[in-house]
């Protein structure tokens, strides 16, 4: 039985605004290394790592004394970019994820889709308009930039909540189990009736 290929990125991105480097293994245990220096963030991706079953470093610095805008929005950019990556021609993948995930009285469902073409819908609404410290529409911000890097066709949507900190947590629980099903080895042809992705 031959070994598969690790399937791993390493981005960087230097910017006026932002400092992020990042290191992404598909295959990974869960695993994660986060300082975005906004820790609310840095929860929302462990949570997407670990449920994801990815290996994740990501290191951020920002123009934070401004506010948390190109922050979020650029670490968005970076994991779309290592995503994209770390697929390479996506030959052999499922393509296609989709997840349901409560977190108490929250429950939230994320569909993806490898199409190649980027596409966020995003119907989420926040029970309070700052939570953990940073503003709730930064969160779409960050699913934007990521489904525009990754070439990601992106569904997000919260169905029910009471709690904004559940209500966000249900969304990036639900997004890795969504990523986890999608990146999935099934065989060896490009899951697409075009030829291409």
């Amino acid at each position: 039985m031959t070994e598969l290929t690790p399937r791993r990125a390493e981005i960087k991105r230097h910017t006026a605004e932002t400092k992020i480097e990042a290191s992404l293994l598909l295959d990974g245990d869960g695993t994660s290394e986060i300082s975005t220096c906004l820790p609310f963030l840095d929860h929302m991706l462990a949570q997407t790592t670990r449920h994801g079953h990815l290996k994740l470093q990501l290191s951020a610095q920002g123009d934070l004394h401004i506010d948390a805008h190109h922050t979020v929005e650029d670490c968005g950019i970076v994991f779309g970019e290592a995503l994209l990556q770390a697929l390479g021609n996506k030959a052999g993948i499922a393509r296609f994820g989709y997840a349901y995930a409560p977190l108490d009285e929250s429950l939230a469902r994320v569909v993806v889709d490898f199409s190649g073409r980027s596409s966020l819908t995003y119907q989420v609404t926040l029970a309070q308009t700052v939570v953990g410290g940073m503003e709730a529409d930064l969160l779409r911000e960050f699913f934007q930039a990521l489904s525009n890097n990754a070439k990601l066709t992106l569904h997000v949507d919260l169905l029910r909540g009471i709690n904004a900190h559940h209500q966000a947590e249900s969304v990036f629980k639900a997004f890795g189990l969504a990523l986890r099903m999608a990146v999935m080895r099934i065989g060896n042809e490009l899951p697409s009736t075009k030829g291409v992705l």
